[in-house]
């Protein structure tokens, strides 16, 4: 025990005297939450299809054009615009605000669009109920054209999106007006039902949906740039502590102080051990710089503040496991590299792979198949998974148990490969 303790010491003073360096670990991965977070944000916002800026000119002014403007801008799909600099938008104001890159989707509804569809659907149902149905008559067709100008850089899916909910808004009232005047048809036949059966038409919702998303949590949690960016970048600063342990490790070895730890009798392991344990500390005071940054000082800025889920003990599992498994690569690189050159470029280049292949760079979910078979094999994507769990799906710690344990057998193995690589240059 006082061996062990001898070790801790010795690398809390060896890290503590090295003060840029610690600045580095703590403040570097901050930086790098709030550089990502601001960037990536608009994007999360893309992925999710949400407030696309929609500049919309009602020229009918009646129920078409009412009803598709109250949906619209009660849909979290569009932000809706009737004004361009202050002054009311016009068909040709529009078409040139949408090319000159204001707004990705420009909505023009024509004048008198309501009064053609009346037109025509009366024409329809007084065909219908007149005596001589059976006979062809031209019912007409909706003679409303209704204009959308697209910016040339807008999604596919952001157009049909869009145009789905124009024909969702245009059938509403197609079907109100022909309920209406089928009323008044059936009023001429039995006076008194016109003012019921519209009433009670109005007050009728057939259909109706919602949008849940599949999360254990209570209320809707939903993904965004803070919810993968803080955990993300945090795995990766945990993850990126192999440089300066990796360089302890060789600096030992070119000092020669390795080499009087091995004449003391004790075990590679329990030498090591001091360094993992702290290590493993510095590692869960950046997890907590890194959750302060999400839940306090990105809200400052306009973000969304992180959401941890209900399972403190499966966090603080999944972090604590992280660490472990950092703190055991960055000894396993330390070991296996012969200079300190090497252990730098080892350790920088195979924990950029790893995390660009575990999501942390471009999340999962985004990426195609084969990607996304290969990133479950990176430990960062372990973690981000176990992290996903717990902050999107509410997860508990029994659902993260899984992701914690092979992040434990990751550092396991680590030290096993440490340990074997050591014994063999002792021998030679």
């Amino acid at each position: 025990m006082t061996k062990l303790a001898a070790s801790i010491i010795k690398e809390l003073i060896i890290l503590l005297r090295d003060r840029v360096g610690l600045a580095i670990l703590f403040i570097m991965p901050m930086i790098l939450i709030f550089v990502m977070t601001l960037i990536q944000d608009s994007a999360f916002r893309t992925l999710n299809e949400k407030g696309i800026p929609v500049v919309f000119v009602n020229n009918d002014n009646d129920s078409l054009g009412i009803e598709i403007g109250k949906g619209l801008r009660s849909s979290e799909l569009c932000t809706v615009y009737d004004s361009i600099d202050g002054k009311p938008a016009t068909a040709e104001s529009a078409k040139q605000a949408v090319a000159n890159g204001k707004f990705l989707v420009g909505i023009v509804i024509p004048k008198n669009a309501t009064g053609a569809i009346r037109s025509n659907v009366t024409q329809l149902v007084e065909t219908t109920m007149s005596a001589d149905s059976m006979e062809q008559k031209n019912a007409g067709t909706d003679s409303v054209n209704i204009t959308i100008f697209i910016d040339p850089i807008t999604k596919k899916s952001f157009i049909a999106s869009v145009t789905a909910s124009l024909r969702e808004f245009i059938s509403a009232i197609k079907t109100k007006i022909m309920f209406r005047t089928f009323s008044d048809q059936i009023a001429e036949l039995i006076p008194g039902k016109k003012k019921s059966t519209s009433a009670a038409f109005d007050q009728t919702q057939i259909i109706s949906y919602s949008e849940v998303y599949a999360s254990k949590s209570i209320g809707e949690i939903v993904p965004n740039a803070v919810q993968h960016n803080v955990p993300a970048w945090t795995i990766f600063a945990m993850f990126f502590i192999v440089m300066p342990l990796s360089g302890s490790i060789m600096k030992e070895k070119t000092e020669g102080s390795i080499f009087r730890l091995h004449t003391m009798p004790s075990s590679y392991l329990l030498l090591i051990n001091g360094k993992i344990i702290v290590y493993v500390l510095v590692c869960m005071i950046q997890f907590a710089l890194m959750l302060s940054v999400g839940m306090i000082f990105l809200p400052m800025l306009g973000l969304p503040a992180l959401t941890i889920g209900h399972s403190m003990a499966g966090v603080l599992l999944i972090a604590l496991a992280t660490a472990f498994a950092a703190t055991g690569y960055g000894v396993m690189v330390g070991t296996l590299a012969s200079t300190e050159q090497q252990g730098a470029i080892m350790g920088a280049l195979t924990i950029l792979l790893l995390s660009a292949l575990g999501g942390i760079w471009v999340p999962t979910y985004v990426m195609p198949q084969m990607m996304r078979n290969i990133s479950a094999f990176s430990p960062l994507n372990w973690s981000l998974e176990g992290f996903y769990e717990l902050f999107l799906r509410g997860g508990t710690v029994g659902s993260v148990i899984i992701y914690a344990v092979k992040l434990m057998l990751f550092f396991v193995f680590t030290m096993l490969v440490a340990s074997v690589v050591n014994r063999m240059r002792k021998r030679v």
